[in-house]
């Protein structure tokens, strides 16, 4: 019988170097459910989803990657891709705020007021 995957929404700003502090959470988390782990990100090609889909790729986790579509949506974009991810659900969120970062804080707010979890890290 399958398991339902342990969905772990990672959010965090552009500007997110701290490789370690990412890759310890996701450690924490993979120890949680070491077979049912999936990462889930806004697929950013810096910061923190950046690293965390890497993180994904070396640790051989599944990911699911949530593209902000900025060509249709404009500014709206990033706050119509956060509200997808969060509406997916997720049995955690790790938020990594560098400098108020309002993406990231704004996606920990929608996964707060959805009930799900929410470990804020900041830089």
């Amino acid at each position: 019988m399958a398991t339902n995957p342990y969905r772990v929404l990672v959010t965090g700003s552009r500007d997110w170097t701290d490789t370690d502090t990412i890759c310890t959470a996701l450690d924490e988390a993979l120890d949680r459910a070491p077979d049912r782990l999936l990462v889930v990100h806004g697929g950013c090609p810096t910061g923190a989803d950046r690293i965390a889909g890497l993180w994904a790729i070396a640790a051989r986790v599944p990911a699911i990657t949530y593209r902000a579509d900025w060509k249709t949506h404009g500014r709206a974009a990033g706050p119509i891709r956060n509200r997808e991810m969060v509406d997916a659900g997720a049995d955690l969120a790790l938020a990594f705020i560098k400098d108020g970062s309002r993406g990231a804080s704004h996606t920990a707010r929608l996964a707060e007021a959805a009930g799900i979890p929410v470990r804020r890290f900041t830089a």
